[in-house]
């Protein structure tokens, strides 16, 4: 794939589960037409909006599976798969799996354990993912999200990678949140580097410091404004309102934690969706933070 054609507005995909907690693969094709439908020109799947580390490889494989399915409706609707884990061959099996099923590319978390591993020690470990996992022709991100990892991706990580792998390693999902990071990415790396930032609030500062788009969870319900930025980027111009208004919702979701418990509550009260749980250890919203979230999110936005 041309690096320039993975860019756009994506979803933080939520992840579908029955009533004991196994994913609901009849219904991820419904939930990603949904999301095209919508304005996103993809998904990530299995990523941290996905509860992805709290699934084993055989549960990620089972929904990737069914995700390439929407494809026949939607072509052109990208996949991405969150295949990091803190086992190295375990990440390698996965990130293997996820093209031999023909997904678009993969977003790499670091070995999330060793929350000390030097820098040497994590440029071998990608390193190996890179050689024994993505093929030639794949597209591979690393996923920056030190605040929950406790391992971040520092420049200089990001660099030797690029270098030593420019066919394979092409880029970040940076959920940081650190506006001098972003900026840090454009200077250092330019437009061949897909750079996709997972804050809402930073999307127009991210874009205009070269970054490719965003994967964000409020994509799931927001989505149509998040591509009113992205359209107005295209055309040269910043739709400072939107990014304003985004910036306020963003904001707005962090008081009602976890995200996954709050956006599956949304959707299956505004979009008739089942009403699907989080996996434990999370919980699902309280009484009291649904009658909240009721008024803080009203159905007249979302349907624009």
């Amino acid at each position: 794939m041309d690096n320039k054609r993975l860019a756009g507005v994506f979803a933080a995909a939520l992840t579908p589960l029955k009533p004991n907690f196994s994913p609901d693969v009849e219904l991820i094709h419904q939930y990603l037409s949904f999301l095209a439908g919508r304005g996103c020109h993809g998904a990530l799947l299995m990523g941290t909006t996905g509860e992805g580390p709290s699934f084993s490889p055989e549960e990620r494989l089972l929904v990737w599976r069914a995700a390439i399915t929407v494809r026949q409706d939607h072509p052109n609707f990208h996949l991405l798969a969150g295949t990091g884990t803190p086992s190295l061959q375990e990440t390698i099996n996965l990130t293997r799996a996820a093209f031999d099923l023909g997904m678009d590319g993969v977003v790499i978390l670091p070995p999330y354990y060793y929350r000390n591993a030097p820098q040497e020690g994590l440029l071998m470990w990608f390193s190996e993912v890179l050689r024994q996992g993505v093929p030639s022709n794949g597209l591979a991100l690393g996923y920056h999200i030190p605040q929950i990892s406790g391992v971040p991706l520092s420049i200089d990580l990001l660099a030797q990678l690029c270098n030593t792998f420019p066919g394979s390693f092409t880029g970040i999902k940076d959920s940081s949140g650190d506006p001098d990071f972003a900026q840090e990415l454009g200077n250092q790396f330019g437009s061949d580097f897909i750079a996709l930032t997972g804050n809402d609030q930073l999307f127009t500062l991210a874009l205009e410091a070269g970054a490719s788009g965003c994967i964000t969870a409020s994509a799931n319900l927001f989505s149509p404004y998040l591509r009113q930025i992205w359209d107005s980027h295209q055309q040269g111009s910043q739709d400072l309102n939107t990014q304003s208004w985004i910036s306020q919702v963003r904001s707005k979701m962090d008081k009602f934690l976890p995200i996954p418990a709050l956006l599956k509550f949304l959707l299956a009260n505004h979009f008739e969706f089942p009403l699907w749980p989080v996996r434990p250890p999370l919980l699902p919203l309280t009484e009291q933070f649904e009658q909240q979230a009721l008024a803080e999110f009203a159905l007249e936005p979302l349907l624009q």
